[in-house]
């Protein structure tokens, strides 16, 4: 953790009015439950004004709408975007710890590897034969770079991390422990004798300034490519399958599925646990709610939810129908009880 702060230099650092005490020390960041008189928070929405106004926060970040609400902190720092300029601050709080440089004893560099400037690479690490790894690479402990792959710039792989040959990684990736890259895809054709597993020769080509979770799995390409596009996050536990094209900055939440073939475009958020079937085409800017089931194309723009998926507001109106439905029933039920031979 870095020196204590005071709520002048936060509110100078994210262009905020300031009210309150400019001169009251921030140690660090907590929410406003469990802040204490030296930690800075935040209130980014009304629903929790009850905790705001009870909190013993040091300083708050918070929007104009509530710089004179009473009770609450008194030192307060007035922005736009309380969430956004509280990342703009954690950095100075936390501060990331020095990058290590330099090649483990235990690492295995096989013949033909390139490395680039101030590669950092853990124990046991292992770069496989011709990969090449780009300036400030860093690969975590027992994490494998698979011959002939190509990782770009800054990027940073965790530990027990497999890029499988086939793989092609971006600049500034970040990778988290357990991801594999390049797996061969579920792709089988049946036959007289059972089901006959179909080659994967295609890439996978991960885009610059994509952040992927712990435990996820991206398939390569049958005969095309698999690609995630830049600046796209994907959550743990996510699958995406052989031959899918994932647009630029997407967001894919825990657990979802995306079947092979699919077609993800620019700016889609697919929320947790979402399952999209396979030749689909998810378009532009779309969003599809928790749980959902995808089996047909999307429109650009558009917000599906449910099982299967439809538009928002007709998937809504099916679960009110289902509502009144079932009281309908109960009451049916009640008719024919009463008028049964049986209750006469």
């Amino acid at each position: 953790m870095s020196a204590p702060f005071t709520a002048a230099e936060a509110a100078a650092l994210v262009a905020g009015e300031l009210v309150g005490d400019g001169a009251t020390p921030l140690t660090g960041v907590a929410p406003l439950d469990r802040a204490g008189s030296a930690d800075l928070s935040f209130l980014a929405s009304g629903k929790y004004l009850a905790l705001f106004q009870a909190s013993r926060a040091g300083g708050v970040l918070c929007r104009a709408e509530h710089r004179e609400v009473r009770p609450g902190p008194a030192t307060r720092i007035v922005v736009p975007d309380p969430y956004r300029a509280l990342l703009q601050l954690v950095g100075r709080f936390y501060p990331a710890p020095p990058r290590a440089v330099g090649i483990h004893a235990t690492a295995v560099v096989e013949p033909g590897a390139v490395l680039g400037a101030e590669v950092a690479l853990g124990p046991y690490a292992v770069v496989g034969a011709g990969a090449r790894l780009g300036d400030r690479v860093t690969v975590m402990a027992g994490s494998v770079v698979g011959a002939g792959v190509d990782v770009g710039d800054d990027s940073t792989i965790h530990p027990s991390v497999v890029l499988y040959p086939g793989a092609q990684i971006g600049k500034r990736v970040i990778l988290h422990s357990g991801v594999r890259i390049a797996v061969d895809g579920f792709g089988y054709v049946r036959g007289p004798e059972g089901h006959v597993r179909i080659p994967h020769f295609g890439r996978c080509i991960i885009g610059d300034d994509v952040e992927i979770g712990a435990n996820s799995t991206v398939d390569r390409g049958s005969l095309d490519d698999t690609v995630i596009g830049p600046g796209t996050k994907m959550d743990n536990l996510v699958q995406v399958g052989h031959n899918c094209r994932i647009g630029a900055r997407c967001l894919l939440m825990s657990q979802v599925g995306v079947a092979g073939s699919t077609r993800v475009e620019d700016d889609v958020i697919l929320a947790g646990q979402v399952g999209l079937g396979g030749h689909f085409t998810v378009g532009k800017g779309a969003r599809i709610g928790a749980q959902s089931g995808v089996m047909a194309d999307v429109p650009a723009g558009a917000s599906y939810f449910g099982y299967p998926a439809r538009p928002v507001r007709e998937a809504m109106r099916g679960v009110a129908a289902l509502a009144r439905l079932t009281k309908i029933v109960g009451q049916l039920e009640e008719l024919v009880e009463r008028d049964s031979p049986a209750a006469k």
